[in-house]
């Protein structure tokens, strides 16, 4: 069995904070790409988050199997938010 890891919302862009344009309003889930048992890679795209003004894919950190999806389309998220366990090798 692998170790598990969390994949989470990453640290949003500094340039979010100071133009403002993008990080208007509400960040939600527009898409989740990926359900428990698929197997992903590096960098496959994971979520896609709406900001209102942009979507932005979320690319997995790790590559393995999905554990446990903990966001749905829909969903407020704010940086540092779980979206996913994975099962490394």
């Amino acid at each position: 069995m692998g170790k598990i890891v969390e994949v989470r919302i990453p640290i949003y862009p500094e340039c979010w904070e100071t133009c403002g344009s993008c990080a208007q309003g509400d960040v939600t889930v527009d898409e989740v790409l990926v359900k428990p048992g698929d197997i992903i890679q590096f960098d496959d795209n994971v979520i896609v988050l709406e900001t209102g003004k942009v979507a932005l894919d979320i690319q997995s950190p790790h590559a393995g199997r999905v554990v446990e999806v903990m966001v749905a389309a829909g969903d407020e998220v704010a940086e540092r938010t779980l979206i996913l366990t994975l099962e490394t090798a």
